[in-house]
């Protein structure tokens, strides 16, 4: 039981008490006045007339951010002038708003002051075969009026709900990506990349074994886990190293 305990604490509880003393974000900025403007990552649709695809994250907002990353879907179809930016929010769904947002902001804003990862790019031919395959998914999502911070369905949830429904995508989340876990009452389901599988209770606890992700550990909604391509350890909280 002790090398149980000590086990369990090195490998969720110390990383998530580090990753709580952490902060992205000036102290002296409230949330709302943090910046929300483009990042840059997105090309420009005047100048880049092939299909692009983007996923991103970002920290969370409040003191979810020291844990948590907010993921988004991003697509634009050839020749088209303008990205369609679909992603969940919570605020006002208690209120009768839908879960699902489209174009609230630009494709690769800032999250409230966080810097957005880009977690995929794709381009030409190779995006355009899956532009209308990721809105039908959108369309297809099983919670758009519903939004749980833990352990979902929320924003990750939803990103890897479309992961999963467009494997062609080989979409891999980050571990810290809370919610990436939930699907639902089945227990069984495929990896949010398409390159493996996952067994997981209602995303408190689980298994994913797969290539893209490699194998990771659910608990309490928080990710611990290993791949080999490229060698990465991942930790709940601080996110892949």
């Amino acid at each position: 039981m002790k090398v149980f305990l000590v086990a369990l604490a090195l490998m969720f509880v110390l990383p998530i008490a580090f990753a709580a003393g952490q902060s992205e974000r000036p102290a002296d900025v409230p949330w709302y006045a943090a910046r929300r403007d483009s990042s840059g990552q997105a090309p420009d649709p005047k100048t880049t007339k092939e299909a692009v695809i983007q996923a991103y994250a970002a920290r969370a907002v409040g003191w979810r951010r020291a844990l948590a990353v907010h993921t988004w879907i991003v697509v634009k179809p050839a020749g088209a002038d303008r990205y369609s930016r679909y992603e969940v929010m919570g605020w006002g769904v208690g209120n009768g708003a839908p879960a699902v947002r489209v174009d609230r902001t630009g494709p690769d804003n800032y999250w409230f002051g966080a810097h957005p990862e880009l977690l995929l790019d794709l381009r030409g031919p190779e995006a355009e075969a899956l532009v209308e395959k990721v809105k039908a998914a959108v369309e297809r999502y099983p919670y758009p009026n519903s939004y749980v911070t833990w352990p979902g369905p929320n924003s990750n949830t939803f990103t890897a709900f479309v992961a999963r429904e467009v494997p062609e995508l080989g979409l891999a989340l980050p571990p810290t990506a809370i919610g990436k876990d939930f699907i639902g009452f089945t227990p069984f389901g495929a990896a949010p990349s398409g390159t493996g599988l996952q067994l997981s209770l209602f995303g408190l606890a689980g298994l994913t074994v797969a290539m893209k992700e490699g194998l990771e550990l659910n608990l309490l909604g928080f990710t611990f886990g290993v791949s080999a391509f490229p060698p990465t350890l991942k930790l709940p909280g601080i996110g892949s190293i």
